[in-house]
């Protein structure tokens, strides 16, 4: 997660997110570019990087209580919409002996994550596939572990594409879901600032309730209709507080500049004109603010195929 991973979240002004790149977690990007120049859509793959770096002690969390619930033995994971590879590195720390396959519909994104896996020196243990992931996994098999970060809820059709998931993890193979809650807060809670920060966000969950319908959805249910029993479900809140690094400006910079374009034309001009502030570089912008606040709700499942 990042946030995904991770990250594996909702930063996409369109039901592209995840479309983009395949994922976090959230969820979801690396924790850097790892010099790789190759352009991606919108920025997208910055914030995810961003949102990686700065979630990262939380991301190893996650990853290292998957890692408890997998076991010994694990040999060959699978990212599922691996954006830039937040998820992918995570899991190769992990899981020192394993390799990944790293699952995305976007070229680009995954040229990215090639490229910052050479300079990580996992060029050896990551194979790229692009694919969609809501069609299956063609040629995956025998997985021991499947990582899906802030990737499900962007398919059209989760019971074919859990089928597909099940066909490719190894019986007594794990599937590892996180999801968010949408787009990450920034401002403090209360106040003008956090009143049109929550219009926002009220917003947004309506224009992705529209394309993506199930984001929010009950994926225990979903999973375990699916023939993957759910071990474990969790459900934590990401925090970060002053004094914070420099890189949460930016991230919180371009984030308010996708949400100022996906809500033209769907919240009222006061509050379009008092997001253009805080990304105009004047005293409101969110790059000079000391009061941010970054805040992600994060849900995992562990689902089991049975042996």
């Amino acid at each position: 997660m990042a946030y995904g991973q991770q990250q594996h979240h909702e930063h996409s002004s369109d039901d592209g997110h995840r479309r983009h790149h395949g994922s976090h977690g959230t969820h979801d990007g690396s924790g850097g570019h790892g010099g790789s120049e190759v352009a991606t859509p919108d920025g997208l793959a910055e914030i995810l990087d961003l949102d990686a770096a700065l979630f990262a002690p939380h991301l190893t969390a996650l990853t290292g209580r998957v890692a408890c619930l997998a076991g010994d033995g694990v040999r060959h994971i699978v990212d599922l919409g691996s954006g830039t590879g937040s998820g992918t590195f995570a899991l190769l720390e992990q899981f020192p002996t394993a390799r990944v396959t790293a699952v995305d519909s976007s070229p680009e994104m995954l040229e990215r994550l090639v490229a910052n896996a050479r300079d990580r020196g996992f060029g050896e243990r990551v194979r790229a596939l692009e694919a969609d992931a809501g069609a299956g996994l063609p040629g995956v098999v025998d997985a021991d572990l499947v990582w899906a970060s802030a990737s499900l809820h962007h398919l059209d059709d989760p019971a074919t594409a859990l089928a597909g998931v099940r066909a490719a993890l190894r019986p007594g193979g794990l599937l590892a879901v996180a999801e968010v809650d949408g787009m990450p807060a920034f401002l403090p809670e209360g106040g003008a600032a956090g009143a049109l920060e929550a219009r926002c966000r009220e917003a947004l969950d309506r224009l992705h309730a529209e394309r993506m319908p199930h984001r929010g959805a009950d994926w225990g249910v979903l999973l375990a209709a699916a023939g993957l029993p759910v071990e474990q479900e969790r459900t934590e809140r990401w925090e970060l507080r002053a004094p914070l690094p420099e890189e949460a400006g930016r991230y919180a910079f371009l984030v308010f500049e996708r949400i100022r374009t996906a809500l033209e034309g769907r919240v009222g001009p006061e509050d379009l004109a008092a997001l253009d502030r805080l990304v105009d570089g004047g005293s409101e912008d969110v790059r000079h603010r000391d009061d941010l606040v970054v805040r992600s709700t994060r849900e995992t499942w562990a689902a089991r195929r049975p042996a």
